[in-house]
């Protein structure tokens, strides 16, 4: 028999117009290797607001109860395109309770645990997911499950990343984020430095309270004086950054340039030899990422995703990470909250302006029954 509850969903029309509401939905009965998971918290992570707000115009939108209706302006909108009329799920990650499975061995193991999930409809009372991507929770609360895939294997991914490219240290642009300080913790327990940049001296007092000891300030003024020596005490010419937009990975670039540069014992006009590499993983800036022609040629930048470097990782190296995840989760990777709404309160004015600005340290979790 088919389960009811609340959905949202969020659609983009040809003009710019999104839609995004909740909707009274029919959840089928799990079938094969599929669990049905009451859903009890999600985190709005910012992969999730890609799809959940973008780039629309919403102090011009139109809000009602569960429900607002806002226009997507010209660039975003055409560069959104293959999306046009389709209305779409969003909510990355939850976790739940497992009501209802299908009739694998494996999804019959979970019938009634809590889980840790991944189904990409976790704003939602219900969801369909696949068994072999639950994880299992334990005691663990649903709050302590809910963020236990994408920023916990993220962090994991960075650090899994530069020991594989036989990296000793790396550098992160948004160091105090959730994200940054369980990166933070990962890099003090596994031995790697860390080049940790901050906004503001409350974010670079907590990580130094953490433990981290090359933290800088890019509000001070002897912030490239500060990035050097972070860089030449750590030997971080490897990075990664959420922001995407500006300057911020080239002003990584510079910084490992002149460094490298400080070491050189001649002068070359193609600039150091030292490799540099930074990874963006994020937009939390959707402006141009800016590059300047002043650190050679010697520089690689690339995208990160995590779910293509889990496939490239392997298994054998993906349930490592997720063993780790779960021995740790209040701990190393664990999440904090500056709110918690449900279903409709998410899709108020307030909470859509606060939590779309995407501020550091500010995360909201769903809570699809309160």
């Amino acid at each position: 028999m088919a389960t009811t509850g609340k959905q949202l969903f969020t659609t983009l029309t040809p003009d710019g117009t999104l839609t995004v509401a909740i909707e009274d939905v029919s959840f089928p009965d799990p079938t094969g290797n599929q669990v049905l998971v009451k859903m009890e918290a999600a985190p709005i992570n910012p992969s999730d607001l890609a799809i959940l707000v973008g780039a629309a115009d919403i102090e011009n939108a139109s809000f009602s109860e569960g429900k607002f209706v806002a226009n997507m302006p010209e660039p975003f909108n055409k560069g959104s395109k293959a999306r046009h009329g389709l209305k779409l799920p969003a909510g990355n990650e939850g976790a739940g309770t497992v009501v209802a499975v299908g009739d694998s061995d494996k999804a019959k193991a979970l019938m009634g645990q809590r889980v840790a999930c991944v189904p990409g409809n976790a704003y939602s009372q219900y969801c369909i997911a696949d068994a072999g991507s639950c994880l299992p929770l334990g005691d663990h609360s649903a709050e302590d499950g809910a963020s236990a895939f994408v920023n916990p294997m993220t962090a994991l991914g960075f650090a899994e990343n530069a020991k594989m490219d036989g990296q000793n240290a790396i550098l992160h642009t948004v160091g105090a984020s959730n994200l940054g300080q369980m990166l933070t913790r990962i890099c003090q327990e596994d031995g790697l430095g860390l080049v940790n940049i901050v906004r503001k001296d409350d974010q670079a007092e907590l990580l130094k309270k953490m433990g981290s000891t090359h933290v800088v300030n890019s509000a001070g003024d002897d912030f490239m004086a500060q990035l050097r020596a972070a860089i030449e005490a750590t030997g971080a010419f490897y990075g990664f950054d959420p922001i995407g937009g500006g300057k911020a990975v080239d002003t990584a670039f510079k910084a490992m340039e002149q460094v490298a540069v400080s070491r050189m014992t001649e002068y070359s006009r193609y600039g150091s030899t030292q490799p540099k590499r930074m990874f963006i993983y994020g937009r939390l800036d959707t402006g141009m990422t800016m590059l300047s022609p002043s650190y050679g040629f010697g520089w690689t930048l690339s995208g990160w995703l995590l779910f293509p470097f889990l496939q490239s990782a392997g298994g054998e190296t993906v349930a490592r990470m997720r063993k780790r995840v779960l021995d740790n989760l209040t701990t190393t990777f664990a999440s904090h909250y500056k709110a918690r709404v449900n279903l409709e309160e998410m899709l108020t004015k307030d909470a859509v302006t606060d939590y779309r600005a995407m501020k550091t340290g500010e995360k909201y979790l769903v809570t699809p029954w309160s």
